[in-house]
C-alpha cells in the first residue's frame, strides 16, 4: 500500500495544477480581475492569490473554493458541450446577457448571490444539456 501513495502527486501539487488550470479558463473567458475574484469566492483586491494561482500555487485550502473551482470546470465543459463548434460563443457565454437571468450576465449572477449563483448557473447548463 505504501508503494502505490508514493506515485500519487501531492495533494498541494493537485491543487497547483487545478489553479492554473481555472485561471486559464478565466483567461480564456476574458474577464476582469474583479469578476475573476468574484468567481473564486475571494476579495475583488486580492490580486497577489489570482497571480499565485497563475504561477501553480495550490487553490482550493478551503472547502468553499475548491468546489467552486469545480464547479467553474464543470460549467466550461457543459459550454463546450453545448458549442462544441464555437469555441467563441462558450468562452463568451459567462459575460453574455442571458434572459433566463432577468437580462444579468451569468457572471452578474454570481457577483450576485456568491456561491448560490455559481450552482444556479451551473445548474441551467446542466439543464440546457439535459443532464
Amino acid at each position: 500500500m505504501t508503494a502505490v501513495l508514493e506515485h500519487q502527486p501531492p495533494v498541494s501539487q493537485d491543487r497547483g495544477a487545478l489553479a492554473k488550470m481555472v485561471m486559464t479558463l478565466l483567461d480564456h473567458w476574458k474577464l476582469p480581475t474583479e469578476d475573476q475574484a468574484a468567481l473564486l469566492g475571494i476579495a475583488a483586491s486580492n490580486r497577489a492569490a489570482l497571480t499565485r494561482y497563475r504561477k501553480g500555487e495550490a487553490i482550493g485550502t478551503s472547502r468553499d473554493q475548491f468546489e467552486r473551482v469545480g464547479h467553474l470546470l464543470g460549467i466550461h465543459k457543459n459550454l463546450r458541450l453545448l458549442f462544441p463548434q464555437n469555441r467563441d460563443l462558450a468562452y463568451r457565454w459567462m459575460s453574455t446577457r442571458n434572459k433566463a437571468f432577468d437580462n444579468l450576465t451569468p457572471v452578474d449572477i454570481v457577483k450576485e448571490w456568491g456561491f448560490a449563483g455559481l450552482l444556479m448557473v451551473r445548474a441551467y447548463l446542466d439543464r440546457a444539456r439535459g443532464v
